[in-house]
């Protein structure tokens, strides 16, 4: 047997366990420096001359073994772990927290843990989270002066980008279309109002729109049927709770660009207005116009929508109670009468806390960073896919 083997090299880590077991904390101390002498490579030697000279009170030694253990290997999860735990005893928490940060990111999940470890785990994410509070509280007090003014999609992107740094935010969300991905557009989760000077007018007819709403409401709602209406045998994924569920219901003015003549009959008001906004014009794809009615206290999962070349425009008109929206690391609560614009490409989510049905206007428009030119050929290339789809056999 080669002396340099795992097993050569456990036999000695179990020996000087064995030895601290005892008792004889120097002892364990000397028979694993000698090892790390003889196997200068092994991380599970360095690994266990840390716990060693942590058991004898010498931490800053520990962590010279475990950053020994690490530059052999970088992503060795208990060494990390435990450099975090030194750290944390040494009164060093925000250096702890980093640490626990990177071992986190790398852990196995909670489930197939030990429950020691598990317990370890709980409080080491706790500690990471009550400063990653910290810090952000602490760059956007530095940061006020520059920070005041967000106003500017710059300015937006910048505190977005404090969050990351602080971990108050863990993942930068992208633009992930499921039909269309148009590249070079930029991944804005709500856009500036300034895209959209019609914004106004929207928003004034409210009532008017809301009074067409309700009165559907007072009727029980005729022609709403469940947003989500998969055919058998396709992948529900997120959507199976609400696959034919009328918890999440709508009632279409526009679908897939075509007009829904008893819908819009029923609210001729509402089509008035939208008539007059640019909605997007996509022949067989769009314009889409809805009231989205979300059941109380139903949630709407995360998902990405179908093309970056459109955004979706939301209208509140019914908010009995909590409700929220989230697009990406941004959330934000709806209010009667203010209206957005948002990609739906990028991740989202949607929830009604409230007893009571939550109800908003939704339809399309073209994303304003597209030039008439570039609206053009995406129409062209739609129409020719789903020709070549579902066109004459070529």
């Amino acid at each position: 047997m080669s002396t340099n083997s795992p097993q050569s090299t456990q036999a000695v880590i179990s020996a000087a366990i064995a030895t601290l077991k005892r008792g004889d904390g120097q002892g364990a101390r000397g028979q694993l420096i000698e090892a790390e002498r003889r196997f200068p490579s092994d991380a599970n030697i360095k690994l266990n001359l840390a716990m060693v000279e942590r058991s004898l009170g010498n931490l800053p030694a520990a962590i010279t073994a475990l950053d020994g253990a690490l530059s052999i290997e970088p992503y060795f999860f208990l060494a990390l772990i435990s450099k975090g735990a030194v750290l944390e005893q040494m009164d060093k928490i925000r250096q702890a927290a980093e640490v626990y940060g990177h071992a986190l990111r790398i852990a196995p999940p909670a489930e197939q843990a030990p429950p020691a470890l598990q317990e370890q785990l709980r409080k080491a994410q706790a500690l990471v989270d009550t400063q990653s509070s910290l810090l952000r509280e602490h760059l956007h007090d530095r940061l006020g002066d520059l920070l005041g003014n967000t106003s500017g999609e710059s300015l937006g992107r910048v505190s977005e980008c404090v969050d990351l740094m602080a971990g108050a935010q863990r993942k930068v969300y992208h633009s992930e279309s499921i039909q269309l991905q148009v590249p070079r557009l930029p991944a804005i989760p709500f856009f500036e109002r300034e895209y959209f000077p019609w914004l106004p007018t929207l928003e004034a007819a409210t009532d008017v729109i809301r009074d067409e709403l309700v009165a559907l409401l007072e009727q029980g709602m005729p022609g709403f049927a469940p947003y989500i209406q998969y055919p058998p045998g396709t992948p529900e994924n997120q959507f199976a709770e609400l696959n034919h569920n009328n918890r999440w219901s709508s009632l279409w003015l526009w679908k897939d660009g075509v007009p829904q003549e008893e819908p819009m009959a029923r609210c001729p008001q509402t089509t008035a207005v939208l008539a007059e906004l640019p909605l997007a014009d996509q022949p067989g794809f769009a314009p889409t116009a809805l009231f989205s009615a979300l059941a109380p206290h139903t949630r709407i999962p995360p998902h990405t929508g179908s093309t970056n070349s459109r955004l979706l425009v939301h209208l509140p008109l019914v908010l009995p109670g909590p409700a929220g929206f989230r697009v990406g690391n941004e959330t934000r609560q709806w209010q009667i009468g203010e209206a957005w614009a948002f990609d739906d490409t990028i991740e989202h989510e949607a929830w009604n806390d409230s007893d009571e049905t939550r109800v908003i206007l939704i339809f399309d428009i073209w994303n304003p960073l597209l030039s008439a030119e570039e609206r053009d050929l995406v129409s062209a290339l739609l129409r020719e896919h789903s020709d070549w789809l579902y066109g004459q056999s070529r």
